[in-house]
């Protein structure tokens, strides 16, 4: 019988703490299971020791018979306490680690949504802050319990126990490279449609697929824009035309101006040599004035058609943003040009004055007779 007693204890396994053993359940009780792991006694798993989560009874976690891996907390001759988390956070770490490492992403189930964001159990606990979950900001996070996540490793700390996660990360990675791959397919040149989606003081930008293109304000239109206000509003579609792509910079240039038809094409036909129009001084240079008479359209005036007299220099007679009468010389929309007079406005104006004031000379001047002088005059031969 002694005999026996000695085999058996012969038998009986040697434990040192941290070891990892495997045992098999033999009771749960609700705060607490019993394991035979082949120790002098059975081992005990506190519930604390089921989880790297809170748990409300053992038997949600594990069922006699369960055969587990554990790691040893405590051995004594007459206690010995194990535990299921201790085990698999060990392997766990080791593996979270390589993936760290290698930039690597992990899927994961939110277990508890907790004050400031999302708990989950990856072998270990692991967070999810608020700010990390989503690229936009979320009130409530009741939708997420459940969910299963791709994560990827913001933080770890194997010896403090720390595992910060983020999906944000995920979700801003799959943003950078469907961008990078919009970038790549942009053609200059191309015609596309966007949404306008905010306005500066110095143009617009307007997303085309999931890239911001910059719309500067001398791309808006064919003539001056004070403010991009006045031509685009956000949220509307809009057509632009791709200018330059800087994939590299994540930059794209674009235009409205040069999907609309151009100001000259517009005014072809409705203007011709001799023609009147009203303008206004755009430019003053050395050798005339450039007059706007159609928007975004400037003819020039040269300096010998200013005035009617020798001037040294344009701005002794005009000024820019004056209003002006001018006279077509020459147009040519094919080729931009417009020729322009106000001189010979001015000799018109002046021929005409003098015409009328022969025409409206005062009785006084005549030859000092009038024509009933005349008749008078004649009667009388007659009479005589």
């Amino acid at each position: 019988m002694v005999e026996e007693m000695n085999n058996e204890l012969n038998e009986m396994k040697d434990f040192n703490v941290n070891d990892i053993v495997t045992g098999k359940v033999t009771k749960v009780e609700e705060k607490q299971a019993f394991v035979d792991a082949g120790y002098k006694v059975d081992g005990i798993i506190p519930i604390s020791e089921l989880s790297s989560l809170h748990v409300e009874k053992v038997s949600d976690i594990i069922s006699e018979g369960d055969e587990l891996k554990l790691k040893v907390i405590k051995a004594e001759d007459d206690e010995l306490i194990l535990s299921v988390r201790g085990a698999r956070a060990d392997k766990a770490w080791d593996e979270l680690q390589a993936k760290f490492n290698n930039n690597e992403t992990i899927e994961a189930e939110v277990a508890e949504i907790v004050k400031g964001g999302l708990v989950v159990d990856v072998g270990v606990r692991g967070f999810i802050p608020a700010s990390l979950v989503e690229r936009h900001f979320v009130e409530d996070f009741s939708d997420y319990k459940g969910k299963t996540l791709e994560l990827k490793i913001a933080e770890i700390d194997p010896s403090d126990n720390k595992l910060i996660l983020s999906r944000r990360a995920v979700l801003d990675n799959e943003v950078e490279a469907k961008k990078k791959d919009i970038l790549d397919n942009l053609t200059v040149g191309d015609t596309v449609k966007g949404i306008v989606q905010r306005l500066t003081d110095f143009g617009a930008f307007v997303d085309v697929g999931g890239v911001d293109g910059l719309v500067h304000i001398s791309q808006m239109a064919h003539h001056r824009v004070e403010s991009p206000g006045e031509i685009v509003k956000e949220g509307e579609e809009i057509e632009v035309k791709i200018l330059a792509v800087d994939a590299d910079k994540e930059r794209v240039s674009l235009s409205i101006k040069d999907t609309l038809p151009g100001p000259w094409t517009t005014i072809e036909g409705q203007f011709q040599p001799g023609d009147v129009i009203d303008g206004h001084v755009k430019r003053l240079v050395s050798f005339g004035a450039f007059v706007e008479v159609a928007p975004g359209v400037e003819g020039l005036v040269h300096i010998s058609q200013i005035a009617n007299r020798h001037i040294g220099t344009p701005s002794e007679v005009l000024e820019e943003g004056q209003a002006v009468q001018v006279k077509i010389l020459e147009i040519s929309p094919s080729d931009q040009r417009i020729s322009l007079s106000i001189r010979e406005l001015e000799e018109s104006t002046t021929s005409s004055q003098k015409v009328q004031r022969e025409y409206e000379a005062p009785e006084e001047e005549h030859s000092g007779f009038s024509l009933g002088d005349m008749i008078g005059d004649q009667l009388k031969k007659y009479r005589n």
